[in-house]
């Protein structure tokens, strides 16, 4: 039987019978107490989950928050601005153990590709041995319920293996949702047994390549099964920063090794969620919840460079009459870059208006951008207004503000392809 990567080196699942087995729930039931002399019980907030990480992140000092029923750390004593600046010069290590991993397994290549091209826009079928591709899980509506990275693994004996990585706070529902629609041979395997982390800047080449040659010469978005140090791990040239780097996915039981030696390397410094969020600001990429969801179409959130040109003509996922009429015709709004003029921000939920006054769309995604030196936003506007350079008002704190529409990314990618 097919295994998924690096199967035999798990312990949550040493076996594909095991790892298909029922999981556990992500939370507990919710539990009640019962205050003296309360009428009705009080509900008590679900426990945080935690990453295999998370001692070592208290040990350096990071200051935790909850994140998609996580306690994450969003800064260390450095703080958000210098540690943003420090991915952009050397390297920066994200814990994102929170993601969702998981395996889907069947009877070779195509029949799995397949059958997940029957819930994604994206050309599964024609994905090289090695590669990864970037999609999104649709609805019949043509909106997005989850965006997705998926991997196909270079080794020929899992030519019947595809790796998928979904977001952690809607994880559960993706889930659900991929087994509810597999055919029949077709298997979705989790993988909590796994940790995840990213290696992410300029310097990650040559701290990952000490310890893991095979990566080296990895090109962005390629994959591989290789050793770091003699740890199994799966090795993607990838991430969410608009850098150069690396996503190293192993064992959890075995992650905190590899984290230790990556920080032994003096380019290496741990990053949170805060600098997480503006280097992705910057880099242009969207946020599911906040610049997609469920509503947004791939078309309307100029994602269409995700859907490949057989995928656009044949259709075959969900929602694919409104996104090739959205393609064929154009949406009717889109999402843009906004740089306002000044120095205040223009935050998630900003109402954007034409010159003139007239209301034209909200911002989705908003902040400092440190590496620009200045205020930046995402967020979508009616179509008549989305070129680059047209004039727009911001109404902040009940005052227009004026700003221009821009062409993401804010900084340029410095992806090696």
């Amino acid at each position: 039987m097919t295994q998924a990567p690096d199967i035999p080196d798990t312990q949550a699942a040493e076996t594909p019978a095991e790892a298909a087995a029922p999981p556990a729930p992500e939370h507990p039931p919710e539990a009640t107490a019962i205050a003296s002399g309360d009428a009705a019980p009080t509900p008590v907030p679900a426990p945080l989950e935690q990453t295999p990480l998370h001692s070592l992140h208290v040990t350096r000092g990071a200051r935790m928050v909850p994140f998609a029923g996580y306690d994450m750390p969003v800064q260390y004593a450095d703080g958000i601005i210098a540690e943003h600046n420090h991915v952009r010069s050397s390297a920066g290590l994200f814990d994102v153990s929170h993601m969702g991993q998981a395996f889907l397994v069947g009877a070779g290549h195509e029949t799995i590709a397949r059958a997940l091209e029957t819930l994604v826009p994206g050309d599964i079928v024609n994905l090289a041995p090695g590669r990864q591709r970037y999609t999104q899980l649709t609805n019949e509506d043509g909106g997005i319920l989850d965006d997705l990275m998926v991997t196909r693994s270079a080794d020929p004996e899992e030519d019947g293996v595809l790796m998928l990585i979904v977001n952690a706070a809607i994880k559960e529902a993706d889930y659900a949702h991929l087994s509810a629609r597999l055919p029949a041979g077709v298997r979705l395997l989790r993988a909590d047994h796994r940790a995840l982390i990213a290696v992410q800047g300029p310097s990650a080449v040559l701290a990952v390549g000490r310890h893991c040659p095979d990566a080296v010469g990895l090109r962005f978005m390629s994959a591989i099964t290789t050793r770091f140090d003699g740890i199994d791990c799966h090795i993607s040239r990838s991430g969410y920063t608009g850098e150069d780097g690396y996503e190293i996915s192993c064992k959890a039981t075995r992650v905190r090794a590899i984290v230790e030696r990556l920080l032994s390397e003096p380019s290496v410094k741990l990053i949170g969620l805060g600098a997480r969020d503006s280097l992705r600001l910057e880099a242009g990429l969207c946020l599911y919840g906040h610049d997609i969801d469920t509503t947004t179409s791939p078309v309307e959130a100029a994602l269409t460079w995700s859907i490949g040109k057989r995928r656009r003509e044949e259709g075959g996922f969900p929602g694919a009459e409104r996104i090739q009429r959205e393609l064929r015709d154009g949406a009717a709004r889109l999402r843009v870059g906004i740089k306002p003029d000044g120095r205040a921000p223009a935050r998630e939920g900003t109402e954007i208006r034409s010159a003139e006054g007239a209301p034209i769309g909200k911002v989705t995604s908003g902040g400092f951008g440190p590496s620009v030196n200045g205020p930046i936003s995402m967020g979508y506007v009616a179509k008549e207004f989305a070129a680059a350079g047209t004039k727009v008002q911001l109404i902040v704190r009940d005052k227009p503000m004026p700003a221009d529409i821009v062409a993401p990314p804010f900084v340029p990618h410095r992806y090696v392809r």
